[in-house]
């Protein structure tokens, strides 16, 4: 009885967050004054000029380029680096290693405000505020204890005969990590990719506070900005929500395509 109970209330949960989806995508093809007279309803006729403002207008276009450069470029580089950390953390057994996988651990659970005046700071001496690859940067920086701490657990699932194997055709360490470690923990490393590019795709708050340039603006602050602005020169319902829709659009695919892999990368990680 309590299962049915449960599952019931996830389904009610994920109708409820279709019909919001679905609303927003409504609500972006029809006019302020529609909108104002009427929340719910159809777009008749659908005004697809919204968009065009959005991405016109509003900065859309360059910020979703901007949000797919950073997002791309700090998820490649932080797996990357994460990937030979969390081996070796995961292969090494000693209080080294402890410590080092405790204080990655750790480092999930420090807030993200506490580091934007330190990180500003250095940034600014670095010259690299107001730069996309400041940004990067900081993304890669955030997204190391999670990753490291997950692919500790994917490494660590994976059995030692495949690395005696290796060493006993002659290969040596980084060979194989290459060609026999990372290959087996590719749905690790798929997995690992796709959280911290969804991470970076929403992220908001470093992206307003280390940049300010129209041009380097990532989707989340154009938004931001239009809604500000729309303020004080009156709200254009159907343009904001049209940019709701093209920050929300690549997420909704990408979980559509890859969330299975997603959720199955998780759980492995957990349980290893």
């Amino acid at each position: 009885m309590a299962r049915r109970i449960a599952v019931a209330v996830v389904w009610c949960l994920v109708a409820a967050d279709l019909l919001l989806v679905v609303w927003i995508l409504l609500t972006s093809l029809r006019g302020s004054p529609d909108i104002l007279r009427q929340a719910f309803g159809l777009p008749s006729p659908p005004r697809l000029d919204n968009y065009t403002r959005a991405v016109e207008d509003g900065g859309f276009g360059p910020a979703a380029v901007n949000s797919v450069v950073v997002a791309a470029v700090s998820s490649v580089a932080a797996v990357a680096i994460a990937a030979p950390c969390a081996y070796a953390l995961a292969r090494r057994r000693s209080r080294t290693s402890s410590a080092l996988t405790m204080a990655f651990a750790m480092g999930l659970g420090v807030p993200g405000q506490v580091l934007v005046v330190p990180l500003f700071v250095g940034l600014a001496q670095a010259n690299l505020t107001d730069s996309l690859l400041g940004l990067a940067l900081v993304y890669i920086g955030l997204a190391m204890p999670f990753t490291v701490f997950m692919l500790t657990g994917f490494f660590a699932g994976i059995p030692g005969v495949l690395e005696e194997a290796a060493v006993l055709d002659g290969a040596g360490p980084l060979r194989t990590f290459a060609q026999v470690v990372l290959p087996v923990a590719r749905g690790g490393l798929i997995t690992a990719f796709l959280l911290q590019f969804i991470s970076s795709w929403n992220e908001t708050l470093f992206a307003m506070v280390l940049t300010h340039s129209q041009d380097r603006i990532t989707l989340p602050v154009a938004l931001s900005e239009f809604v500000a602005a729309a303020q004080i020169n009156g709200m254009d319902y159907g343009t904001m929500f049209a940019g709701v829709c093209i920050i929300l659009a690549p997420m909704i695919a990408l979980f559509s395509w890859m969330g299975t892999r997603i959720i199955q990368g998780m759980t492995v990680g957990i349980g290893k």
